[in-house]
């Protein structure tokens, strides 16, 4: 396994330290939006650039499915945040 290759934590355990997914503006690009992950202290765990989410999980949609995004995300959070 490369040393850079992110490991996701289980979902079980995604679950259990995600508190809110909010959408926010992108304050270093203009007109992006992104999709911030808070745990249950409030502090931001990660975030997943919105647009490019929207087109992996619901690319034939057009209104996001917010479970299917959720979903995505709840699998997708990094190990290392168990650190934060």
């Amino acid at each position: 396994m490369d040393e850079n290759e992110i490991k996701f934590l289980p979902y079980e355990k995604a679950v259990k330290i995600v508190a809110a997914i909010q959408e926010e503006e992108d304050i270093h690009r203009a007109n992006r939006r992104i999709l911030t992950v808070y745990n249950h202290d409030d502090n931001e765990i990660c975030w997943f650039d919105y647009q490019e989410l929207i087109n992996e999980v619901c690319p034939d949609m057009k209104k996001p499915d917010k479970e299917k995004v959720q979903d995505y995300i709840l699998h997708h959070i990094p190990d290392w945040a168990l650190d934060i």
